[in-house]
C-alpha cells in the first residue's frame, strides 16, 4: 500500500462540538493511525462547513457577523480535536479563499457542461437538513424524520443539478462494488432512495440565503451547501477544474475511505457520486456510514439537555489524556450501528479493559521479572510457546478488521488476546515455578508474556497512543514498527527494567490514585 487518504464529514459550525462529532473524528483518527503502521503515506482530512441559512440565522441572533461566528466555532472544533489527539493532516474551512474560488470554478464547469441549469421551483425545505424533501420522505405527521420539524414551503428560481442523468450509473456502481458502502446493509437503503430521485437545487436566492459562495456571473444566487460542502474533499487537495491540479490531488485522490454519519449517507452516496461523475473524476473507494451515539439510551437533544461536550468528560473524570475516551468511543458500537455513552458504562469498561486486564497484566509481569531476575531477560528465556501463534494471528485478525473498517471488532480481537495472555499466566503460574526453583521455565513464561505485550502495545496504539507509548517505554519496544515487521520476538536479552521504572500505564477511573479530589482529602 503506497498511500492512504481518508476524510471525515465536515462539521457545521452553528454550535460547539459534542460527543457525536467526537465519535466520528476518533473513529477516523484510529483508522488513520492503524494505516500508518501499514504504509508510509497517510493523509487525513477534516474540517468545518461554514455557509448556509443556519449560520446566517444563528449569527444574527447572537449579534455577530456570520464570519465571526464561524471563526469562533471553528476554533472550538480545532481545540477539541487537539484535546482528543486527532492527528489530522489538514483542517479545511469552507470559508477558506482557495476553497471558495475552486467551488465557483466547479459550479461554472458544471453549468458549461450542461449539468447545471436554472429552474423555477416550489418545494418543502428543511432548515436542519439544508435540503429540499419530497412528501414521501416525511413522517406521517409531515415532519422531517431527522429533525422532527415541519419543512417550510419555499418558492425560488434556482440552479439545479441533473442528478437524474447519473442515476443508472450510480446504481450500477453500487451493485458492482458491494463493499463501496459500509456496512453493506445500507446499500439497499441507498438503492431504494435512488428509485424516485429527482434533480436537486444547488443554489439559493440571495434574497433568502445571503451567507454563501456567490455564483459566478449571477450575483442573485449563492452556491448551495451540497456543491460547496461536498467539494471540500477535493478542493483541500488542490483540485483545479479549469487547469492543472496540485500534486496532492494527483497523489491522493480518490479517497480510500470517507467516514460520515448515516444521516448524510444519501448526500455522499448519491449527490457526491453524481458530482464526481459529472466532473469525470474517480469515485472514492469506500463510504463508511457510522451510527449515532445516544446518551443513556436516549437520542442527544438540546431540548432534553443531554448534549455532552467530549472535553467535559475529560474534565469530569480528571483524565490526563483522552486515551480512555478514545478507547470507549471506538469500542462502543459495531461497524455502522448506533452506540451509547453513559458515565457508569464508561468507568466500567475502561477500568475493566485498560486498567485491570491490560495494564495489570503488564505491571505484574514486569514486577515478577524484577522480583525473580532483577529485571533481566536471559538468553535461555526465549520460548516458542503456542500462545505466540495466537498473538501473530491476532495481528492478521486486526488487519482484516481494519480492511473492512470494523474498528470495534478489531478492539475485541485485541481484548481477546489480552484475556488469553492473562489465562496463560494463570495456567502457568510463574510464581509457583519460582517457588519450585524452576527459574528457566519461570523466565520463559514471563518473557513470552512480555513479547505478547509488545504486540498488544502496537495494536492498541491507534486507540490509546499514550498508554501504548508508556507500555513500549517499559518494554524497550519500538512502537514505530510496521505491522508487517511485527514479530513475537520483541524482548531483547539483558537488563530490561528496574523496580522504580515500573509504573501503571492506566489508573482506574475513580480509584484513590486516579481521583485527584480524593487524594487532596
Amino acid at each position: 500500500m503506497e498511500r492512504f487518504y481518508l476524510t471525515t464529514a465536515i462539521d457545521y459550525v452553528n454550535g460547539h462540538p459534542h460527543i457525536g462529532h467526537a465519535y466520528e473524528k476518533i473513529l477516523t483518527d484510529i483508522i488513520a493511525r492503524h494505516y500508518k503502521k501499514r504504509c508510509d503515506d497517510v493523509y487525513f482530512l477534516t474540517g468545518t462547513d461554514e455557509h448556509g441559512i443556519k449560520i446566517q440565522k444563528t449569527s444574527a441572533s447572537k449579534g455577530m457577523t456570520p464570519k465571526e461566528l464561524c471563526d469562533e466555532n471553528a476554533n472550538a472544533f480545532k481545540e477539541t480535536w487537539k484535546e482528543l489527539e486527532i492527528d489530522y493532516n489538514k483542517f479545511i474551512r469552507t470559508t477558506d479563499d482557495y476553497h471558495e474560488d475552486t467551488v465557483q470554478k466547479i459550479f461554472k464547469k458544471l453549468v458549461d457542461n450542461g449539468d447545471i441549469y436554472k429552474h423555477s421551483y416550489e418545494g418543502l425545505y428543511c432548515n436542519g437538513c439544508e435540503c429540499f424533501l419530497n412528501q414521501k420522505d416525511l413522517t406521517e405527521d409531515g415532519l422531517c424524520p431527522n429533525h422532527m420539524t415541519k419543512p417550510e414551503v419555499v418558492s425560488e428560481e434556482n440552479y439545479f443539478f441533473r442528478l437524474t442523468k447519473y442515476k443508472e450509473a450510480i446504481i450500477k456502481h453500487i451493485k458492482e462494488h458491494p463493499d463501496f458502502i459500509i456496512p453493506q446493509f445500507r446499500a439497499n437503503e441507498v438503492l431504494n432512495q435512488l428509485e424516485n430521485i429527482e434533480d436537486i437545487s444547488v443554489s439559493r436566492s440571495i434574497n433568502n440565503v445571503s451567507w454563501g459562495i456567490p455564483v459566478l456571473d449571477d450575483d442573485e444566487q449563492v452556491i448551495y451547501v451540497w456543491i460547496d460542502a461536498l467539494s471540500n474533499y477535493i478542493t483541500a487537495l488542490g483540485y483545479n477544474p479549469s487547469g492543472e491540479s496540485d500534486e496532492n490531488f494527483k497523489k491522493y485522490w480518490p479517497a480510500d475511505v470517507q467516514v460520515i454519519g448515516k444521516d448524510i449517507l444519501k448526500f455522499h452516496s448519491i449527490y457526491w457520486l453524481a458530482i464526481l461523475m459529472a466532473l469525470d473524476l474517480p469515485l472514492p473507494k469506500h463510504l463508511l456510514a457510522h451510527g449515532w451515539i445516544t446518551i443513556d439510551e436516549a437520542k442527544m437533544s438540546k431540548s432534553l439537555g443531554n448534549v455532552i461536550a467530549p472535553v467535559d468528560i475529560l474534565k469530569h473524570f480528571e483524565l490526563e489524556n483522552a486515551d480512555a475516551l478514545r478507547y470507549y468511543m471506538a469500542s462502543s458500537a459495531p461497524c455502522g450501528k448506533d452506540g451509547n455513552y453513559s458515565d457508569i458504562d464508561f468507568k466500567e469498561q475502561v477500568n475493566a479493559h485498560l486498567a485491570n486486564s491490560m495494564g495489570n497484566l503488564l505491571n505484574r509481569t514486569l514486577s515478577m521479572l524484577v522480583k525473580y531476575f532483577d529485571g533481566e531477560v536471559k538468553p535461555e528465556f526465549k520460548t516458542n510457546s503456542a500462545i505466540l501463534n495466537t498473538a501473530k494471528n491476532t495481528i492478521d485478525i486486526v488487519k482484516d478488521c481494519f480492511d473492512k473498517f470494523e474498528v470495534s471488532e478489531a478492539v475485541n480481537a485485541i481484548n481477546n488476546l489480552v484475556d488469553t495472555t492473562n489465562k496463560y499466566v494463570t495456567d502457568n503460574a510463574p510464581w509457583t515455578l519460582a517457588k519450585e526453583e524452576k527459574m528457566t521455565e519461570c523466565g520463559q513464561v514471563l518473557t513470552t508474556v512480555l513479547d505478547i505485550m509488545c504486540v498488544i502495545a502496537s495494536l492498541i496504539e491507534p486507540y490509546c497512543p499514550n498508554i501504548a507509548k508508556d507500555m513500549a517505554k517499559q518494554l524497550s519496544f519500538d512502537l514505530n514498527t510496521k505491522y508487517d515487521n511485527l514479530t513475537c520476538d520483541n524482548i531483547k536479552c539483558g537488563k530490561l527494567i528496574s523496580k522504580e521504572d515500573i509504573k501503571p500505564v492506566f489508573l482506574r477511573v475513580d480509584s484513590e490514585l486516579a481521583d485527584k479530589s480524593q487524594k487532596k482529602k
